[in-house]
């Protein structure tokens, strides 16, 4: 029985994969997410290969599945707030205007001799317009301590979180931290390159 394994801490990229019903563990990678490209698509390929590989070295016959998740607002890449205050300046940012989200994914699969075969690299986007937000929202979802572990400061399925969000364009679970719909796919393809019993 092959392995998945999820390299991540995420309790969303968690429960959006339980949804698929294929048990798996969770490793998280301890990468660090520091990069110098400003290429949103760089940026989370290079990271998702990186995490999924950080772990895909320790096991054998296993399927790894790394995972980045970046907001980009005219063309400024926004990672997770470092501060109360650089949180509110995010959503403030985002308050009334239209910006994308980026998650790429990266499927690494170890043989039974240890050795990595070729990474399934892949990434979705998803625009999403926010409301015109006032002080007291963003002071409120701040309060929570629920926008300080989310790229952008929020989470689309967080309570105040999807009051801020207008209409999106794209894949829900996308913008919640992991495309489950082309993970799915991805991963159905690669058991059946590699004849794998998951």
């Amino acid at each position: 029985m092959t392995q998945l394994i999820l390299a991540s801490q995420s309790p969303r990229r968690k429960v959006l994969l339980q949804q698929l019903g294929i048990p798996f563990e969770i490793q998280p990678s301890r990468v660090d997410e520091y990069t110098s490209t400003s290429n949103p698509l760089t940026l989370v390929n290079e990271l998702s290969l990186a995490k999924a590989k950080d772990i895909a070295i320790k096991y054998s016959n296993a399927v790894v599945i790394g995972a980045d998740t970046i907001v980009v607002h005219n063309n400024d890449i926004l990672g997770k707030p470092t501060s109360e205050q650089e949180a509110a300046q995010m959503l403030a940012r985002l308050s009334g205007t239209q910006h994308q989200v980026y998650t790429g994914v990266c499927l690494q699969y170890v043989d039974r001799g240890g050795n990595l075969q070729e990474p399934i690299l892949f990434h979705e986007q998803t625009k999403v317009w926010f409301q015109a937000l006032s002080a007291y929202p963003i002071q409120k979802y701040i309060a929570s301590g629920s926008p300080m572990d989310k790229a952008g400061a929020y989470g689309i399925q967080d309570d105040w979180g999807a009051i801020f969000v207008k209409k999106i364009e794209g894949d829900y679970c996308n913008v919640v931290g992991l495309p489950l719909s082309r993970c799915y796919l991805e991963l159905s393809l690669l058991k059946e390159r590699y004849k794998l019993s998951m």
